[in-house]
């Protein structure tokens, strides 16, 4: 009996200025990255996103 696969993740934290996070986003998921998290980030114009995408199986 085999156990079933187990998804393995990769992670990125990139900073995500508000002036343009749609378009940012955009980007990042089409690159196949699912946003995790956002927090705040040095000064008020800017946040840092946490995003997750699952490791290719070889």
């Amino acid at each position: 009996m085999t156990s079933p696969a187990v998804t393995r993740w990769e992670y990125l934290n990139a900073p995500l200025l508000i002036h343009n996070t749609k378009a940012i986003l955009d980007n990042f998921g089409r690159d196949g990255w699912e946003l995790v998290s956002v927090v705040p980030g040095a000064t008020p114009e800017n946040l840092i996103a946490f995003f997750k995408r699952p490791v290719p199986q070889s």
